[in-house]
């Protein structure tokens, strides 16, 4: 077989609209609804579909898609799961792809001339009908809180679960950090209040939503997180420079040595590990991660079993006792705080590879996952344009194929906006849109 002809057999076999494997015989993809009969439908205006953009120093806001006839063939039949009734084409929805920059309080005159002190992107990818992701970021008065959740796909409403905790998680490091309680302190209440509020979504012991948990604080020149799951957290240093061994033979999902831990009991706002070269700030809470730990199997026996990301630590009314990873550290120098579901690091696992595509910049050839390290180009300035860094990792995730939602943080440190900026701004209008 030609290669031409090999092409024309896999286009047989892949929907012309989203490339879902589709059967013959099948009239409509599964994935996406579209009528395999038909060419492939115009793309939707401002794909990724229905992007929220939000400009604001607050936390998000709930908002409901506009109603509207759809795109394929201009029906106003849109049934409760999204798809048109009349030509099974998904429609766009609010969640498909979101953006969020956080402009610093009080640093300008507004219209979009202030500094931004953080941002955020998160999108469905190519292999799922809905985003089960969650993204909410605010500043609070002497920093920015950043919280992303992964809904559990095995769970029921796992898009509830995560949205439930990124807003819940993200108000409640906000409220007590601006009340002086202490990073740590605050991380873990936070934590456990959005657990909380995720259980108390379930209706019985079969309808339990969960999801993964990840927060990032800055607080003058430190950093708090807090986890449970396999979100994660990084540090990327603005030299370029990664921990030795940092990412080294790690395969995809496999955890990197993150030489001696601070305990979470021994964590303190006057004993912090000090940040220098990029680095991996979170430890996975996954089958693999704790046979490693326990010494059972090596890294590389652990990624090839079968269990390897089933997480052991998770949201929900099923998760029992939840116990939150604390860990505090201080930078040594600029840098940025980067906080993401495993959409993004399943392809790109370590601090190494994420700071390899920073520094490739969006059009170099050399940005593709595997240069090994820190590579030539343009590269992106998180501190000038931390929106663009999001988007771009987003889509190195997407191009890299997409096969899970992808959600990232970034935050830039120092802040680009004067310490100032940030005391006391409670609120702000909101500029945000779908478009």
């Amino acid at each position: 077989m030609t290669g031409d002809q090999h092409a024309a057999k896999a286009a047989e076999l892949s929907c012309p609209a989203c490339g879902e494997i589709v059967y013959a015989g099948e009239i409509f993809c599964e994935e996406c609804g579209h009528r395999l009969a038909d060419a492939p439908p115009a793309e939707p205006p401002g794909r990724p579909d229905a992007t929220i953009r939000q400009s604001t120093s607050s936390l998000p806001a709930h908002r409901t898609a506009p109603a509207g006839p759809c795109g394929g063939c201009g029906g106003t039949a849109i049934d409760a799961d999204g798809y048109c009734e009349s030509c099974g084409l998904r429609q766009p929805a609010e969640r498909d792809h979101v953006e969020i920059e956080i402009p610093a309080a009080g640093a300008g005159p507004g219209n979009g001339t202030r500094p931004v002190v953080a941002a955020g992107a998160s999108d469905r990818g190519r292999r799922y009908s809905r985003n089960e992701d969650a993204i909410a970021i605010a500043v609070h008065s002497a920093g920015v809180a950043a919280v992303v959740s992964d809904g559990v796909g095995s769970s029921q409403r796992p898009d509830d679960a995560s949205r439930t905790a990124a807003e819940t998680g993200a108000a409640e490091l906000v409220a007590r950090l601006d009340s002086g309680e202490d990073p740590e302190a605050a991380t873990r209440a936070a934590a456990l209040r959005a657990a909380a509020a995720v259980a108390a979504l379930a209706t019985s012991p079969a309808d339990a939503p969960s999801c993964t948990y990840v927060s990032a604080v800055t607080r003058g020149t430190a950093v708090t997180v807090g986890w449970i799951g396999d979100s994660r957290a990084y540090w990327l240093s603005a030299d370029g420079t990664v921990e030795p061994g940092e990412g080294e033979g790690e395969a995809e999902g496999n955890a990197p040595d993150l030489g001696t831990p601070v305990p979470d009991e021994e964590v303190s706002t006057g004993d912090m590990a000090e940040l220098g070269p990029s680095r991996r700030l979170t430890d996975d809470d996954s089958w693999a991660a704790f046979m490693v730990a326990e010494g059972s199997l090596t890294e590389a026996e652990a990624e090839a079993h079968p269990n390897a990301h089933v997480i052991t630590a998770w949201l929900g009314a099923d998760a029992g006792e939840v116990s939150p990873h604390v860990a505090s550290f201080r930078p040594a120098g600029p840098g940025t705080l980067l906080v993401c579901s495993d959409g993004l690091w399943n392809y790109f696992p370590a601090a190494r590879d994420l700071a390899a595509l920073l520094a490739a910049g969006p059009d170099d050839p050399a940005r593709s996952r595997g240069t090994g390290g820190t590579a030539p180009g343009p590269g992106h300035d998180p501190a000038a344009d931390p929106l663009g860094v999001a988007r771009t990792l987003v889509r190195h995730a997407l191009d890299a194929g997409g096969r899970d939602n992808i959600t990232v943080a970034v935050i830039p440190l120092p802040s680009p906006a004067a310490p100032q900026s940030l005391i006391h701004e409670s609120t702000t209008q909101s500029t945000e849109q779908p478009r």
